[in-house]
């Protein structure tokens, strides 16, 4: 755990105003990296040495991410990164089917031409990455639904996405991908991206929710054969 939260100081220099916000943005950033996985303890001791601040900070930092579902905090147990069984995660799939869904269908009516041009350079850039590196796949994916959620145009729905959201990126499920599976995600993201340039919010929010639904069944199907594997 120690030498993941020091590489993450090393490579980010965040912007940020205090050091509870410094440590509950980069262990937050490790976190979604996947480089503390689920049921990871985190242990304030061992964090403030690494990122040369007090045990204050640190325990601010994780009741933060306690908040936004990151982390779980149990009595003689301490923190540790949240883990979730198959059912959580396919309820929030569910969810994010119907946000995402939702955010397409506005971002149908909305979008600009730029929006539609930068998300066929990002459809490009997938199809780049599908025998590539993870971390720059999972960055492109995030890319493009971003985009998508900015054309949506309400703050609302964007802040209740990207928190269903970040859960799936602490499994990396993409890891778990194979090559064809990719290929299908890129084939989603290409007819997303047709629906919206037609301006067709039905067609956008069917094939959001179809795209949403196929990562789920990889994911919780991955999750539920872990669980039996160590039960």
């Amino acid at each position: 755990m120690v030498a993941c939260v020091a590489r993450i100081v090393e490579e980010r220099t965040p912007l940020v105003r205090n050091a509870s916000a410094a440590a509950t943005e980069l262990i937050r950033a490790a976190i979604l990296d996947g480089r503390l996985p689920p049921g990871q303890r985190l242990k304030e001791e061992e964090l403030a040495r690494e990122l040369g601040i007090s045990r204050t900070p640190v325990r601010e930092a994780l009741l933060v991410l306690q908040t936004e579902g990151l982390v779980d905090a149990a009595p003689n147990r301490g923190a540790v990164v949240r883990s979730h069984d198959g059912d959580d995660l396919e309820d929030l799939y569910q969810l994010r089917a119907l946000l995402e869904g939702y955010g397409a269908r506005r971002a149908a009516a909305n979008i600009s031409e730029k929006s539609i041009a930068d998300l066929w350079v990002s459809c490009d850039r997938f199809d780049s990455l599908i025998e590539g590196d993870v971390q720059e796949l999972v960055k492109e994916n995030m890319f493009f639904h971003n985009t998508i959620l900015d054309a949506a145009r309400s703050r609302r729905v964007a802040e209740l996405i990207r928190k269903v959201i970040e859960l799936p990126l602490v499994y990396r499920s993409y890891i778990w991908y194979s090559v064809e599976q990719r290929r299908i995600s890129a084939h989603y993201h290409r007819q997303i991206t047709k629906a919206l340039e037609a301006h067709d919010g039905e067609r956008a929010e069917l094939v959001m929710k179809e795209h949403v639904f196929e990562a789920r069944d990889v994911l919780v199907a991955r999750v539920r054969d872990e669980h039996e594997e160590n039960a």
